[in-house]
């Protein structure tokens, strides 16, 4: 069996199972040895060790120990010995000869655990300890020179540092100038009264959210500067899933020790922040190890409102300079309120130029008046006035609902100067929308592309902090040119994976007080039964790649949308799904998929929408008379008007059911999995960056 690792601080609040530090001797004079006082035992190889539990591996034939009674242990590391430790074995499989037992060390003092930790601190100087927790980077190679460039053009024009690795030092440099035409590239060393060392040089560079790792070697050098050439490859690290940034001044960590509550309350500096992480400076008093649960976490800024987290330690970096230590720790909100709050304060940590627009929404509106976004679609400015109002109310619960909206904006002394916005509408599925920019330039000296680079990466980012967070969809117009340069470009190279998709589909809106006229159309129209539901399921199946169905939440198990209907109506939000049929004979020849959203979620009702979907080779000759139906449905709740999403090319229909969309319009629902987000972010990076600098003179 194997059960929770249990603490003198109670089960399940000091550690986690997997606390400790692996051990890995390379002979067996090196490792550390569990000595036991049970008969038939003298000695076990320890193989991960913290101050709440060993594993270890017993000699061939031992007795194991009794289950029922705490045991007396020693740690013994070449001579040196800690202990006597008192232990319960909680994992043990006496039908394997090589199984390894576990025991959970019970009562260990504020010294024992400050030896067992310098212990393990040894062991980790010298490579035989390596953190039970730690993730392995990914590594992916580049070869083609054209990306190469456009990388290495983006972390020149971003100014990013990046580390040159040598045998026993690391030395920070910076990727001053891409000559393009040479094919050069410029560095420069940033540490006083350094030397570049013996070539060839293994550089690491920092882009968006992602190190890529270079080996080059030099064409020339002249005090702290140096010419290399274009590498012929590049490898991408990327070493954390979300990117992170320095902490603002002053943000501060409070916790208790849950093992050793003497230590008293500890206040930390926080050196860094992501969505899911933030690292701590300490001290190694502070007696932290990988594992450890600190919960609570109170966090509190300078300025901010303190927020309650959960951390467990994932890394513990060697001693500094000045004896300090960094801890490194995966984190999570414990309330709703705690989670509004660490959202807003990382997203501003991440992209300190844009806002969220709960205080900004008047200014937001008048950003959609002014950029001409209310003109798209044929439509005016007084077309979208009677949603102005629950705009307004949508956009005020955005502010506490962050795993359903983020609504970003960039502010200038010209008001709001661009916005996008996403909203979950799916189980695991974010929609990116409505994206606006003004007209000409804010009077400060913005580099170009930085405003639409921020509020992608924002809003993106955002969605990216979503634990359940599997897909992106936008519906995208193809006539934009940065849409079609940037995420139709993007989609389509990676389409062949089933991880995107840019699927042409027509934006058609509907006006409830328009109905097509029609009567005696012969068909029974009614909630479709479960087997109908399952003859739907199966069609869109065959006929839709198996992205968007996992996106939409049209499988069979997630059809009726019921877990995004609970977490709308618990926010007091509007979120409904219905499927009607068309019935002849008693036959169901097509299906209707109708979905209503918060009123202003969407200025142009995408949450208010219609997909049809033919079961017979006759199913079109029904849509007519489905669409009239879809009119009384919305009616009936409120809406003057839905939209139509039409993925067929069948124009038979559309003037019999008075459809109306905008001439030489060529919308697409542009698709894109979690998997890929970092590597898009990396892209929209490289596609917004702006102008490379001169040349530098003195090389």
């Amino acid at each position: 069996m194997r059960g929770d690792v249990e603490t003198s601080a109670g089960p399940g609040l000091a550690a986690g199972s997997y606390s400790g530090y692996s051990l890995h001797a390379d002979r067996p004079d090196r490792g550390i040895n569990l000595i036991l006082s049970q008969p038939g035992i003298s000695s076990s190889r320890v193989t991960r060790l913290s101050p709440t539990v060993v594993w270890a591996l017993p000699e061939p034939g031992a007795e194991l120990p009794p289950r029922d009674r705490l045991l007396q242990l020693l740690l013994d590391d070449n001579g040196r010995t800690i202990g006597p430790l008192r232990g319960e074995l909680f994992w043990s499989d006496p039908r394997r000869y090589d199984a390894p037992i576990g025991i959970q060390l019970v009562g260990v003092t504020r010294e024992q655990g400050r030896q067992i930790l310098s212990l393990l601190d040894v062991a980790a100087h010298e490579g035989r300890a390596l953190p039970a927790v730690s993730p392995q980077p990914i590594e992916e190679a580049f070869v083609e020179a054209e990306r190469i460039r456009s990388i290495l053009k983006t972390v020149c024009v971003m100014k990013h540092e990046g580390l040159l690795r040598q045998l026993g030092r690391t030395l920070r440099v910076s990727l001053e100038y891409f000559d393009v035409a040479s094919s050069q590239l410029h560095w420069r060393l940033e540490e006083p009264e350094a030397n570049w060392g013996t070539a060839p040089y293994d550089i690491e560079v920092v882009g968006h959210n992602t190190a890529y790792r270079l080996r080059v070697p030099a064409l020339e050098t002249r005090g702290n500067r140096m010419v290399t050439p274009l590498p012929r490859r590049l490898w991408k690290v990327r070493h954390r899933s979300h990117r992170r940034v320095p902490a603002p001044a002053g943000m501060t960590a409070w916790f208790h020790h849950p093992l050793w509550g003497e230590l008293g309350a500890l206040q930390r500096e926080v050196v860094d922040l992501s969505f899911n992480g933030l690292c701590l400076r300490g001290t190694p008093e502070d007696l932290i190890f990988p594992g450890l649960l600190l919960q609570p976490l109170e966090v509190r800024s300078a300025s901010g409102e303190p927020i309650l987290l959960r951390g467990e330690v994932r890394y513990v970096g060697g001693k500094q300079q000045d004896g300090q230590r960094l801890f490194g720790l995966q984190v999570t909100p414990r309330t709703p309120v705690d989670e509004a709050r660490w959202v807003q304060l990382v997203s501003q940590a991440l992209c300190p130029s844009t806002r969220g627009a709960e205080a900004l929404l008047e200014p937001l509106w008048e950003l959609f008046v002014d950029s001409g976004y209310f003109n798209l679609a044929g439509k005016t400015t007084e077309h979208f006035q009677e949603l102005h109002a629950s705009f307004l109310e949508t956009g005020r619960h955005a502010a506490r609902l962050p795993r359903l909206f983020c609504q970003t904006v960039w502010p200038s002394e010209r008001g709001v100067e661009a916005t996008l916005s996403s909203v979950r509408p799916y189980r695991h599925t974010w929609l990116v929308h409505q994206l606006a920019k003004r007209p000409g330039k804010p009077a400060a000296d913005v580099p170009h592309g930085q405003i639409l680079r921020d509020i992608h990466v924002r809003t993106l980012e955002h969605a990216q902090s979503d634990p359940d967070f599997r897909w992106l969809i936008a519906y995208t117009e193809s006539t934009v040119p940065l849409m079609e340069r940037v995420h139709h470009t993007y989609a389509r190279e990676h389409e062949a994976s089933g991880e995107a998709l840019v699927m042409p589909v027509r934006l058609m809106h509907v006006s409830c007080d328009e109905p097509s006229g029609l009567t005696g159309h012969g068909f029974e129209l009614a909630p479709a039964r479960f087997e109908e539901k399952t003859r739907l399921v199966e069609q869109i199946a065959r006929t839709r790649p198996a992205s968007y169905v996992d996106a939409l939440d049209l499988s069979r198990e997630r059809l009726d949308l019921r877990d995004t209907m609970e977490t709308w109506h618990e926010a007091g939000l509007e979120r409904e799904r219905q499927v009607l049929v068309a019935r002849r004979d008693g036959v169901a020849v097509a299906a209707m998929l109708l979905e209503l959203g918060q009123p202003g979620t969407n200025l142009f009702r995408l949450l208010d929408a219609v997909r049809l979907f033919p079961l017979t080779p006759e199913g079109p000759e029904a849509y007519v008379a489905l669409l009239d139906a879809a009119r009384e449905w919305y009616a009936r709740r409120g809406r003057n008007a839905f939209v139509f999403l039409r993925e067929d090319e069948d124009d038979s229909y559309a003037a019999a059911a008075r459809l109306h969309d905008e001439p030489g319009a060529k919308p697409c629902l542009w698709l894109l999995s979690a998997r890929l987000l970092p590597d898009f972010l990396e892209y929209v990076s490289e596609a917004t960056v702006g102008r490379l600098t001169p040349p530098v003179p003195t090389v």
